[in-house]
């Protein structure tokens, strides 16, 4: 019996990939056309030319690569314990890891300034090593949901019961039991909110333009509302930046443990 061909979910799905790239496309074209009467790449030449660019490119990946970090570093054992020793108090965590959804980044940034002003306590926002901690704080507020919630379902899928119980008996520490067995077994759920995490904070706007960071979020609205086709380049290269980082880690995230990332085999042939 030959699987008949339904035309509705393929309806759909070809409606869903029209929607994502129609306009992808038409940004793509514009942004080549910013030589009267010719296709070019001048747009994505001038870009690249911009220093400020650069520099806002790099301080946004670096803050989001700490971000990801500390996030790891706060969810992974948070997580950990919370599903071996107080699995009651489980709904209350992730009731507060969903907070960041309910209250704004705006009254979180004006908070971390009240806070943290130069009238405080610690007045962190008074030099750019304070200021850039409280904006990898930030970024680690806005993606505790994605990233708790990705390590969770992580755990779900193995028994940490037993695989603490058997390290234990071996006299492990429970540092070590979280940095060398849960942490590799849950990798692919470490990666995916890493990910997430990546694409939250490199384009976001409101923490980092308030705190007075050269970010890329800011640095996009500032070139949108400056030129009409650098925009439409830089969207393009942004596209092309998370999911060229999207197809890396989702090949960390399956690899093996001692296996290489790209790895040259030779058939028999050539090795005679």
């Amino acid at each position: 019996m030959t699987p008949r061909f339904r035309i509705g979910p393929a309806i759909i799905t070809l409606a869903a990939i029209l929607y994502f790239f129609v306009p992808l496309y038409a940004a793509f074209q514009f942004s080549l056309q910013m030589k009267r009467g010719e296709l070019s790449f001048a747009a994505y030449a001038s870009v690249f030319q911009d220093g400020v660019f650069v520099n806002a490119l790099v301080f946004s990946i670096l803050a989001s690569a700490a971000a990801i970090v500390f996030g790891a570093l706060l969810v992974v054992p948070t997580a950990y314990w919370v599903r071996l020793r107080l699995p009651k108090l489980r709904p209350v965590v992730e009731f507060i890891s969903l907070l960041p959804l309910i209250i704004p980044s705006v009254v979180l940034v004006f908070g971390q300034i009240r806070m943290f002003g130069s009238s405080s306590f610690l007045p962190l926002t008074t030099s750019d090593w304070g200021t850039n901690l409280l904006l990898v704080i930030g970024y680690v507020v806005l993606s505790l949901p994605y990233m708790f919630r990705a390590v969770d379902n992580g755990m779900a899928a193995i028994d940490i019961a037993t695989l603490t119980e058997a390290a234990e008996s071996l006299g492990a520490s429970r540092a070590r039991i979280v940095f060398t067995i849960i942490f590799p077994n849950i990798r692919a759920a470490v990666v995916s909110g890493a990910f997430l995490t990546f694409s939250i904070c490199l384009g976001e706007f409101a923490i980092a333009s308030l705190l007075n960071r050269s970010a890329f979020g800011p640095y996009m609205v500032q070139l949108g509302q400056d030129r009409a086709y650098e925009p439409a380049a830089l969207a393009i290269m942004s596209f092309a930046l998370t999911w060229l980082l999207m197809a890396l880690m989702q090949a960390f995230a399956t690899m093996k443990p001692g296996q290489r990332l790209f790895r040259l085999t030779l058939s028999k042939k050539s090795q005679a």
